[in-house]
């Protein structure tokens, strides 16, 4: 089953999963599953991302799913993407939470689909990271966002968006060196942060160094760093600029354009990604759905790289 047509039924009417996929239950297989992720139990400075998936499914209507003309590819007459609905998580309890997150990521991916995962706040990261590492090993991690992740601790607490893939790395989650942040930017807690951050294999494309380098030259980087072992992209909306993302809790000026994160997400073409997060939507922020609309946008271009992938 394909989306609804826009030829069939008006955009703004219709089913209100993803792009008007079908649900998973209308299915009996599927490639691809979106499963939204409504937690913020995480987030150390602006809440509301909780209301992302829903957000970001309601912007999706904007979009005309039919043909990828840049990738050159119709998704969703070459493999079969589902909603996968919402995860029911706990908004009192993180450690909780990231269990209900990885159980019903196991799911989706259990049959060999590849997770799209819509939330919620960074924390949910580590949910399907576990969920992606059951099924596939260790993977590389390339994680565009305006800041590192790797914290220790926030408020003596080990577990929030900030902190994700520090517990990822110690957890073995992910294939040692093979890891890349993007678009990093904005001022620290300490130059120990970087020292850190090295130690645990990542490189760093600061969102200044595409100022002096040319994006192909990045995604070639990029492409060479994380080799040939499964790929897990993890896209904060907060790399945007706040000019295109004013929707998310902790914006950072200096950030990427919206037509520089598609361009670097574009030439990643041919990657092994099996799973992918787009991430720290808040719609309480946001102004006329840019930022929620830039999310539908990347979440359909993952959809679409992983169709090729499949194909």
């Amino acid at each position: 089953m394909a989306p609804v047509a826009g030829t069939v039924v008006p955009r703004f009417a219709g089913a209100s999963t993803f792009v008007r996929l079908p649900a998973i239950e209308q299915v009996a297989r599927y490639d691809i599953g979106i499963l939204g992720v409504p937690f913020d139990g995480g987030t150390s400075f602006r809440p509301g991302a909780r209301f992302g998936p829903l957000a970001v499914r309601t912007a999706s209507r904007n979009l005309r799913p039919a043909y990828h003309q840049e990738l050159a590819l119709a998704p969703f007459e070459s493999v079969q993407v589902v909603d996968a609905g919402d995860v029911p998580v706990t908004p009192f309890d993180i450690e909780e939470a990231l269990g209900q997150i990885h159980g019903f990521a196991r799911e989706v991916v259990g049959s060999g689909a590849r997770l799209v995962s819509v939330g919620g706040d960074h924390t949910v990261a580590l949910g399907a990271l576990r969920a992606v590492s059951d099924r596939h090993g260790p993977v590389a991690l390339i994680h565009f966002d305006a800041h590192l992740d790797t914290w220790d601790t926030y408020f003596g607490a080990p577990y929030t968006h900030g902190t994700v893939f520090r517990r990822a790395f110690e957890e073995g989650l992910l294939v040692p060196d093979h890891s890349v942040h993007i678009g990093i930017r904005g001022p620290l807690y300490s130059g120990q942060d970087l020292e850190d951050d090295a130690r645990f294999g990542f490189q760093i494309v600061r969102a200044s160094d595409l100022e002096v380098k040319e994006l192909e030259e990045v995604v070639a980087s990029v492409i060479a760093r994380v080799g040939d072992v499964p790929v897990y992209l993890s896209v904060d909306i907060d790399v945007l600029d706040p000019a295109f993302a004013p929707g998310t809790g902790t914006p950072e000026m200096g950030g990427l354009t919206s037509r520089e994160l598609l361009r670097l997400l574009r030439g990643m073409d041919g990657l092994p990604l099996v799973a992918a997060d787009v991430v720290e939507v808040a719609p309480a922020y946001d102004h006329a759905e840019i930022t929620a609309l830039a999310a539908a946008t990347v979440v359909f271009d993952v959809v679409t790289l992983m169709a090729k992938a499949e194909a």
